[in-house]
């Protein structure tokens, strides 16, 4: 009977010494994180209904945290978990408490699309952010008019807008918290990241400065609907340029209308020889951008393809048809009935 009690005995003793290594283990865990302090923040959703045990498993799958076990003990030994749906910004360098906490907190509030239209001039995008709700007109080009208050990795106009170098892509904003001028510098990062960092030296090797080619890339993109085409039209350009003879570029003479396709407007630029923008009758390139270029034309300006061609124009299918001169030029204007 002795011996019955003492291996009884002992065998609590054991289990007890077993139980409180396990606490002691899943306690030190549960204050440990998955990773060194440092890590990157992430994104985490939150799902609709999603309980506690769920959030384990889907913070495990994704490395943020290392034992969906440890977290249910810390969870149950916390009391209590009202996660609330939604994206939330968190780091493996977190401890179990702090994952915790953040989940409970307010999620990120959900962005809209903003789309900034290939070609657009500052007041388009100042028109289409005033009709969204999200500024007040004219709030964009006002900020957009003051080049000192943002930063870029090359030189930004130090007088004038911003116009060509704000790049034309979907951009989320939040719908009530919208800060124009965040908008802007993340327009010259994507400036900068898209295309200006991978084509430094493409920039240098052409000759050319990179207000000059944004200026070109500017009209090329108006100029040129399919951008397979554009290096060809931006060498005949570029070559009108250099010989010192009118760009002829109709796109110029509407850069100043209130509306882009007023063509009353238009007609009337384009019999003004007095106007800075009338390329028909001024030589070199137009004073600035004329709107926002894309990579396709940048890239273009800035490598445009040699060829015989001094003139070009768009047939009724909008197809290119170079010339090599005026005559053949005037030809090709009265077969395709262009004027």
């Amino acid at each position: 009977m002795k011996r019955i009690l003492w291996v009884l005995g002992a065998a609590f003793v054991l289990l007890a010494a077993s139980g409180a290594g396990a606490f002691f283990w899943f306690e030190q865990q549960a204050h440990a994180a998955a990773a060194p302090p440092g890590a990157d923040v992430v994104e985490f959703t939150v799902p609709k209904g999603a309980t506690g045990r769920g959030l384990g498993t889907l913070l495990a799958s994704q490395g943020l945290i290392r034992d969906a076990r440890v977290w249910r003990w810390h969870l149950f030994r916390r009391g209590g978990f009202a996660p609330k749906a939604g994206r939330h910004e968190i780091s493996p360098s977190m401890t179990l408490a702090e994952l915790a906490t953040e989940l409970e907190d307010n999620p990120i509030p959900e962005d809209v699309p903003f789309v900034v239209v290939e070609g657009w001039r500052l007041r388009d995008t100042d028109a289409a952010l005033a009709a969204a709700g999200h500024i007040k007109a004219g709030a964009y080009i006002a900020a957009a008019s003051k080049p000192q208050d943002f930063t870029a990795p090359f030189p930004l106009p130090s007088t004038g807008t911003l116009e060509g170098y704000l790049y034309p892509e979907t951009y989320g904003v939040i719908p009530g918290k919208f800060d124009v001028k965040a908008l802007i510098q993340r327009q010259i990062d994507a400036f900068a990241q898209r295309f200006y960092a991978p084509n430094r030296d493409g920039i240098t090797k052409s000759g050319r400065t990179l207000h000059e080619v944004v200026v070109m890339a500017s009209m090329l993109e108006r100029e040129e609907p399919l951008p397979d085409q554009r290096p060809l039209v931006a060498g005949i350009l570029w070559k009108r340029v250099d010989k010192g003879f009118p760009l002829g570029v109709d796109a110029t003479s509407r850069y100043e209308l209130a509306q882009w396709n007023d063509r009353g407007a238009f007609l009337k630029r384009l019999r003004d020889p007095q106007d800075p923008y009338n390329t028909r009758h001024k030589k070199g390139l137009p004073p600035g951008p004329i709107g926002a270029p894309t990579v396709a034309s940048l890239q273009a300006a800035m490598a445009p393809k040699p060829s015989e061609y001094w003139y070009y124009l768009h047939d009724a299918q909008r197809i290119l048809r170079p010339s090599r001169n005026a005559e053949e030029h005037e030809a090709l204007r009265r077969k395709y009935n262009v004027y």
